[in-house]
């Protein structure tokens, strides 16, 4: 297939980062576009960017009705829009490319048609003090071995072999046809939502997953060390998969497997039995399409409760 690749860097006040970045994927051959969206930024950042143009002409620079401040999903999505590339690579504005980023995206592409999308290791880069812990943890954010398409989804799902960063995929700018586009009520876990729909509903392979493609900035304005905000937002993320799965003719034992998933997760915050249900109620009766299956008798919160403490009566 003839390869046009579009970057996307969605950007706000990032003035220490964006040259970085933006420089990173001017410096991949195979790049022919870099879609730079700028999210209502205070700072020097359109002034960064826009003297960068005249140096590359692939940079292009867009911004939101009255330049306003619109969260990264939409910054994401108005990217995609303007995007002219058949494929399409994110970049967060703090994050950086490494050199032959796309070598072996571009090989994968071409011996195998059929494929919608590779998947890559992306290291870290400490622009604070980090910990020991961080040091050891912090090193590569990638899946630990070679996963089928067919089974990408649930790997995910359960965490099985890992995950993978958002720098360091590569997507057709088709598979957004299937999935949709960045879901933009989701503050944080906006990524995981596309990636799992994208695992469910096209053909992911993996790429190289041994030493990173891409590098991660880690420093003091980093939302994903937010843990309240994810909490909160997983818990969405989950529910927004199921919705979108019965909608859009995924399997019963992929729906069973994320409403499961939700269980498991408000289990965890230990709620009293009526904020339980309240919360059953919430979800399931401004669903009709679940509220009227299998799925709202099993996921009741008394009967939920029944198989966890009496396991036997449910054996078969």
């Amino acid at each position: 297939m003839p390869f046009s690749l579009s970057i996307i860097i969605p950007v706000y006040n990032a003035e220490r980062f964006i040259a970085k970045a933006v420089e990173s994927a001017c410096e991949q051959s195979e790049v022919t576009e870099i879609v730079v969206v700028n999210d209502g930024s205070t700072d020097a950042t359109q002034e960064i960017v826009t003297q960068m143009q005249n140096a590359d002409k692939r940079i292009k620079l867009y911004h939101h009705p009255k330049k306003v401040n619109k969260g990264r999903s939409a910054s994401r999505n108005l990217g995609i829009q303007k995007a002219s590339g058949k494929c399409i690579a994110f970049l967060d504005a703090d994050d950086y490319f490494l050199p032959n980023r796309f070598v072996n995206d571009f090989r994968l592409f071409q011996e195998n048609p059929n494929c919608d999308g590779v998947y890559n290791a992306v290291g870290f880069h400490f622009y604070r003090p980090a910990t020991e812990l961080e040091l050891k943890t912090h090193q590569l954010y990638t899946v630990t071995q070679k996963v089928a398409p067919e089974t990408l989804f649930k790997n995910l799902l359960y965490g099985k072999c890992g995950h993978f960063h958002i720098d360091g995929l590569t997507i057709k700018k088709s598979i957004f046809e299937d999935t949709g586009l960045f879901d933009e009520s989701l503050i944080v876990a906006e990524d995981t939502d596309i990636f799992w729909k994208m695992a469910i509903k096209s053909r992911l392979e993996t790429g190289i997953i041994n030493k990173p493609l891409a590098i991660r900035g880690v420093h003091e304005e980093n939302i994903f060390v937010n843990e309240a905000l994810y909490k909160v937002y997983n818990i969405k993320m989950h529910e927004g998969i199921a919705i979108w799965c019965s909608k859009n003719h995924v399997s019963n034992a992929v729906v069973d497997d994320v409403l499961k998933w939700i269980w498991m997760l408000k289990y965890k915050q230990q709620n009293k039995l009526h904020q339980d249900i309240t919360a059953w109620a919430r979800f399931f009766f401004s669903q009709p399409q679940l509220l009227f299956t299998k799925f709202s008798i099993k996921y009741f919160p008394i009967i939920r409760y029944r198989q966890m403490l009496f396991p036997f009566l449910y054996r078969r």
